[in-house]
């Protein structure tokens, strides 16, 4: 059966963003647009017309990875049971955190954003502060139902956050390989989980 227009863009979009993470990781953020067409096999034009700029494409791919993050906060079974919403919060945080694309990508973010700070800004707004948003935004429903108690869920979830980052963050920034295994990652998000929902307990 044919696609229809709709499918066939969200197609191009896919291919163009997964052509744009391996590119950045292999040549950094300073790597061409035309590199980024020939690799996802589309015209420059069509990127520029799916993200009007590098910064749009950068934002786009950091928007998908929180997509993906925030995605156990947003099921039906979230906001009855937060404290297994909150484990496959943190599952996925660290699951990306310590994927070697996704590493990749934040070095060549950091990098970059010293000589073009509008993608620091970019990677900023659509990552860590969109995801800690969300986050903060489910701590806040789940404390007006009564299931915990947060009377500042912007900063709950920061520390939750940093609680299950620890320094795995900054050793994938520098890239140190400290590797979990699924047992692992499971653990320590369950583990911190646990520990949040006991902190601010009702």
């Amino acid at each position: 059966m044919a696609r229809v227009s709709g499918q066939i863009d969200v197609a191009k979009s896919e291919a163009i963003l997964d052509a744009a993470l391996d590119i950045f990781v292999e040549r950094g953020i300073s790597a061409s647009m035309e590199e980024i067409a020939r690799r996802a096999g589309v015209s420059k034009q069509t990127i520029y017309n799916h993200y009007g700029s590098k910064a749009e494409l950068v934002q786009a791919l950091t928007a998908r990875r929180v997509h993906e993050m925030v995605a156990p906060l947003e099921t039906e079974e979230a906001a009855a049971d937060p404290e297994t919403a909150l484990a496959g919060f943190a599952r996925v945080l660290l699951d990306k955190l310590l994927s070697e694309r996704s590493r990749g990508f934040l070095r060549v973010a950091m990098m970059g954003a010293v000589e073009a700070p509008e993608l620091g800004q970019a990677v900023w707004q659509a990552g860590p502060r969109t995801s800690r948003v969300r986050l903060a935004e489910f701590l806040d429903m789940e404390t007006r139902a009564g299931r915990v108690a947060c009377p500042d869920p912007m900063e709950a979830a920061e520390f939750f956050a940093g609680m299950v980052i620890g320094s795995y963050q900054t050793a994938a920034l520098l890239g140190v390989d400290r590797p979990l295994d699924g047992a692992a990652v499971d653990r320590i998000a369950t583990e911190a989980a646990r520990r949040f929902m006991r902190a601010y307990a009702v």
